[in-house]
């Protein structure tokens, strides 16, 4: 007999949020994902559910190796990561773009010469400029990725963008998008397999009412 029971892992924060409110839209009870406090994994009543909550890359990590079936998760992550799992849905949300910033005024892809890129988002970078043809050093910033221009560590940034505001209040702006980003719905291969009737009737049932 299938093991119904559905484990699904949530990108904490703004994506966590949006996601419980699809859950909230479907008619399940989500009381307890807005009252969690410190727990990391919650169930939804009368359901056969279980919320796993983790970190972007952690949410990959859970579902690539099963112990999650199905996860929440921005395509930026996925662009960066990678992973062995499947795509099943983009669900309409946390909607933003990869984009290389400059200081403002400035040009860069003027002039002669190797630019240096700084960027949380090496993979996503490499591959952009490759495509493009072109040659960038790239630099791998933790922090605040807009500090490096200013202090001539990079001639531009590749940065998620969302409003755009905090590049106008450092005195930078963007020069050209790189890519546009949502959250996804991410299950494991094996899983979709084993559980397919209940995985694909959430599936639809998440289509529903983000459509």
């Amino acid at each position: 007999m299938e093991n119904r029971k559905v484990r699904i892992a949530l990108t904490k924060g703004r994506i966590e949020d949006k996601a419980v409110g699809i859950l909230e839209k479907i008619g399940f009870d989500v009381t307890d994902l807005r009252n969690k406090g410190r727990r990391l994994i919650l169930n939804i009543p009368n359901e056969d559910i279980e919320v796993v909550l983790a970190k972007a890359a952690d949410v990959i990590t859970y579902v690539e190796h099963g112990v999650c079936d199905l996860g929440v998760v921005g395509e930026d992550t996925i662009m960066e990561h990678g992973g062995k799992f499947c795509e099943l849905a983009d669900l309409n949300f946390g909607k933003c773009k990869f984009a290389l910033a400059v200081k403002k005024g400035t040009d860069f892809f003027a002039g002669y010469g190797v630019k240096t890129v700084a960027t949380k988002y090496p993979k996503v970078t490499r591959n952009y400029f490759e495509k493009q043809g072109i040659d960038v050093d790239i630099v791998k910033i933790e922090g605040s990725v807009e500090l490096a221009p200013l202090v001539g560590l990079a001639d531009g940034i590749v940065d998620i963008v969302e409003t755009g505001t905090t590049l106008k209040e450092n005195g930078l702006e963007v020069q050209t998008d790189v890519a546009p980003i949502s959250a996804r719905l991410i299950v494991n291969t094996v899983s979709l397999k084993l559980k397919q009737e209940r995985i694909l009737e959430l599936v639809n049932l998440i289509k529903g009412v983000i459509e």
